[in-house]
């Protein structure tokens, strides 16, 4: 019983510390939400904390497939051939429905047959010449033709989709955007919905919580009103609508999970269809969450012209989304693509923004918008109804001839749409005219009505069903993403670092941190015979801390706040400052894996000794210098590095540190290179970006200068240190802009057979450039690597000579890697950044980009807030045909 309680109290302690660092990064993010979010009440604790229970249970349950997932195709996805494939104009396998019986992604990819699961995107890929001809009305597509007959045996059935995008933090803050703009808009729709038979859907639930604490109980119950006749559907009932190139599948899992917990406790209701319009681009890691959620529909807007263009051709505009690693049916998910430029309303009735404007009735002569086509909308009247009718529906009779069925979807809405309350009559009284004329005249074979998401894919799948269509199913993911021209969005995979490695930090604080949280709660009551919590742990005050720090990095997984898309005073605003820091040493192992770790911590003596609390032994430990400049190291403060063994999930080991004042470090000695490490250099870069009145490198997109990347050159010879200790040997080489440091580890395990590469990088004096580095080898690669998505999945990438430089740029969230028929390097990542392999052998990975201009996409500023910023990667070299190259003890590198 004694142990049993000091064990309780130890999983306590180190729960109190875990949360207070927690507390610490959460103010760091986003300042304190208490308020925002208000507090649960006494009675709901209970439930809370099971549904957190749930949770992670959940996540671990995730991991360990994941993990498995990985383990099994490490050496076998990748040796499938391309020629496994065939071209994506043939390769589209009609059969529905086939389901494979082990569970999904554990059939090796070395199985799958050829032809029978679906469209590559790689081979379309191949297969597009990338060319941009004016298509006429429609620029980037073509003409569309149609007889008039083909809806006379099925007619033509619309679902006009009434939204609203609110972004979470842009151009202004997430709580100015609510106070001048959000709140009006919920509020209106309680009020328009429950007049007559409106429709709204609704993504964001950040802002819907927010919202909902400000009602009262009479709109609250108006609101489920709304939601249980199906007028308000809550679609994906992500926190966010998440950025889907840098966010890690943890943080996107958390931000899902965090907004269907709050539907489900409030509303009762459970999302059935995704929405995805503004992300600049989509992962198919994001299908296989929201499939794993219980969603059975989605739709995504931002993909490439041209594949956009090429799958109208084809009507595969819809099709069933399947994991590139699954060869069951198990993880397919229906997908409908928008075909146009935009989710505004001139890009979403039909092929003709010019006419299409016409039938946004907010932007009528006198109101706050205008038609940029110079052709404004016109009121409908009884003497011009018939003529408004049969230009508008000419648009949907074209649109619909880019799919299968004869279902079509047409959302009406924009960013922050419907604030005031005349758009919403505006909006539905001259459509509801027009819907009127439509469904009054049979022999226009249209039936038109407002709807839903859901309402919509209902239709689809009962069309499809009756019709005996299939839809294609489809492989990979649509990076990278091009809305026009050559313009790539390829520099938000890097812009503002800083916060992009902020997030990663304290996405795995928040993790450990509810490990704890349930290994504390299951300890306190195994060790009361009532199973009962101790009167005096604060069980509900941490428990609002953990769902304040779960929403913080939920709302940083917004596709402008992760992405680095945002104002400078948003990203001030995400990261507001206070709050108290912990002081107390912990060291704890979240993974399921065994461990062995480097601990560094900073103290004020150069005599260290480092004890084990549980065993009293003292362990190895190294001294190093704190360098208060390149060249002078501080005299009051060093680092001590040890490192453990943590053997299991649940383990955290405790060191205490021992000081005394008698002796000074002695410095260290040379770090020893061995000729049988192969042949890798490190080099670093300089992008430029366009000149002259072209269009720039700027947040989103990425346009270098005509003469490509700059071999990096100092005016002086770096600084360099060398240094060599029990525990690790380094090198380390100060530039004017950047500090980049090769560490050794002296360790057996994982950890010893990697090199550690650190840079601290410092951008701020310049102007328009972008800071890259380069890593050499001599594997021979050629046009194809592989870069994670979300760190949940690898994808194959190729470099496309047809492309621009700036296309063959990819997210990588947290890994790449090159290999040939005889090696592999791999480089691990602990942010997010864009990455590309130009040459082969060769990976290219963007540290830092400092730009002095707007790129043209809404934001209306460049970015020149760059930070001190650091990035961290471990580079593992592996012999594919015997295993990885580790070091014997004596330093050598040997298979």
């Amino acid at each position: 019983m004694k142990r049993s309680r000091m064990l309780a109290v130890l999983v306590g302690g180190i729960f109190c510390v875990a949360v207070m660092s927690l507390y610490r990064m959460l103010d760091l993010m986003q300042g304190s939400e208490s308020k925002r979010y208000g507090e649960p009440p006494g009675g709901q604790v209970d439930e809370d904390l099971a549904h957190l229970q749930q949770k992670i249970d959940g996540l671990e349950r995730l991991l360990s497939d994941n993990n498995r997932l990985v383990a099994m195709l490490r050496d076998t996805l990748l040796q499938s051939k391309a020629s496994a494939w065939k071209r994506a104009n043939n390769s589209i396998d009609s059969a529905l429905g086939r389901r494979g019986e082990a569970l999904p992604g554990c059939r090796l990819a070395k199985e799958m047959k050829d032809g029978v699961d679906g469209v590559q995107l790689l081979d379309v890929y191949d297969l597009l010449p990338f060319d941009n001809p004016d298509g006429g009305p429609w620029k980037q597509g073509f003409e569309i033709t149609y007889k008039g007959d083909e809806w006379s045996e099925q007619p033509l059935e619309l679902f006009l989709i009434p939204h609203s995008h609110n972004d979470p933090g842009w151009i202004k803050t997430f709580d100015a955007y609510y106070h001048d703009q959000t709140r009006h808009i919920l509020d209106n729709m309680v009020v328009k919905l429950s007049e007559d038979n409106r429709y709204l859907i609704w993504a964001e639930i950040s802002y819907f919580s927010k919202w909902w604490n400000d009602i009262d109980d009479q709109k609250r119950a108006a609101v489920k009103r709304l939601v249980e006749a199906g007028q308000l559907e809550l679609v994906t009932g992500g926190w966010v609508m998440p950025d889907e190139a840098n966010s890690h599948y943890f943080a996107m899992l958390d931000q899902l999970m965090e907004g269907h917990q709050w539907l489900q406790k409030h509303l009762g209701v459970k999302p059935r269809s995704g929405w995805a319009i503004d992300p600049f681009g989509h992962s198919p890691s994001m299908a296989y969450l929201l499939k794993g959620a219980g969603l059975h529909n989605m739709l995504i807007q931002r993909v490439h012209y041209s594949i956009k263009k090429h799958f109208a051709q084809q009507q595969t505009l819809e099709f069933l989304w399947r994991q590139s690693w699954d060869s069951s049916s198990r993880s397919d998910i229906t997908c409908h693509m928008m075909p146009f430029y935009s989710y505004d309303v001139p890009h979403t009735c039909g092929p003709n923004p010019a006419v299409c404007c016409q039938f946004d009735f907010q932007r009528l002569p006198g109101r706050r918008t205008f038609c940029p086509w110079k052709i404004p909308p016109k009121p409908i009247t009884d003497q011009n109804v018939h003529e408004r009718a049969l230009l508008l529906l000419d648009q949907y009779r074209q649109k619909s001839r880019l799919f299968r069925s004869s279902v079509l979807l047409v959302p009406l809405g924009d960013d922050f749409r419907y604030v005031e309350s005349s758009e919403w009559d505006v909006q539905f009284n001259n459509y509801q005219k027009l819907f009127d004329y439509f469904n009054q005249h049979p022999e226009l074979h249209i039936k038109a009505r407002f709807g839903t998401l859901s309402d919509y894919f209902q239709a689809l799948h009962r069309r499809l069903s009756t019709t005996r269509t299939t839809l294609p199913k489809l492989r990979g993911d649509f990076f990278s993403y091009a809305d026009r021209d050559d313009h790539y969005w390829t520099g938000y995979f890097t812009s503002r670092p800083f916060y992009k490695r902020l997030d990663r930090k304290l996405e795995a604080t928040l993790r450990a941190t509810e490990i704890l949280f349930s290994l504390t709660l299951a300890e306190m009551r195994r060790s009361h015979s009532d199973g009962r919590l101790a009167e005096n742990f604060p069980a509900r005050e941490y428990f609002q801390w953990l769902t304040t720090g779960r929403r913080n990095l939920a709302l940083f997984q917004h596709h402008d706040a992760v992405a680095g898309t945002e104002r400078e005073h948003v990203v001030v605003d995400y990261e507001k400052n206070g709050g108290p820091l912990g002081v107390s040493l912990i060291i704890f192992n979240p993974t399921e894996q065994l461990r062995t770790s480097v601990i560094s911590v900073v103290v004020d003596s150069p005599d260290a000794q480092v004890i084990d609390a549980e065993t009293g032994r003292q362990m190895s430990t190294q001294i190093s210098a704190v360098w208060a400049e390149p060249s002078r190291p501080s005299t009051d403060t060093f680092q001590v590095r040890t490192s453990s063994l943590i053997r299991l999930l649940i383990t955290a080991v405790c060191f205490n540190f021992l000081f005394s004042h008698s002796s000074s470090p002695s410095w260290l000695n040379f770090l020893l290179c061995h000729s049988s490490f192969r042949k890798i250099q490190v080099q670093f870069l300089w992008y430029g970006t366009r000149t002259g009145s072209r269009d720039k490198s700027g947040a989103y997109l990425f346009l270098p200068a005509d003469e490509g990347a700059q071999l990096y050159i100092s005016s002086e010879p770096p600084l360099v240190r060398i240094s060599r200790g029990p525990i690790f040997s380094d090198i380390t080489s100060h530039f004017p802009h950047f500090t980049h440091t090769v560490r050794l580890f002296h360790l057996d395990g994982h950890a010893g057979k990697s090199l550690e590469i650190s840079n601290l990088v410092d951008i701020r004096s310049q102007v328009n450039r972008e800071l890259v580095m380069k890593i050499v080898s001599d594997v021979a690669s050629g046009n194809r690597f592989y870069s994670d998505l979300n760190g949940f999945q690898m994808q194959q990438r190729r470099t496309l000579a047809k492309l621009p430089l700036q296309a063959n740029f990819y997210p990588m969230t947290s890994a790449v890697f090159l290999q040939d028929s005889t090696s592999r390097l791999s480089l691990l990542s602990a942010q997010s950044q864009g990455v590309a392999s130009l040459k082969p052998g060769e990976l290219e990975l963007v540290l830092d980009r400092r730009l002095q201009q707007d790129d043209n996409r809404g934001l209306g500023q460049g970015v020149t807030d760059n930070k001190l910023t650091a990035s961290l990667y471990h580079l593992l070299l592996e012999d594919r045909g015997g295993g990885a190259k580790v070091r014997d003890r004596n330093n050598s590198w040997q298979k």
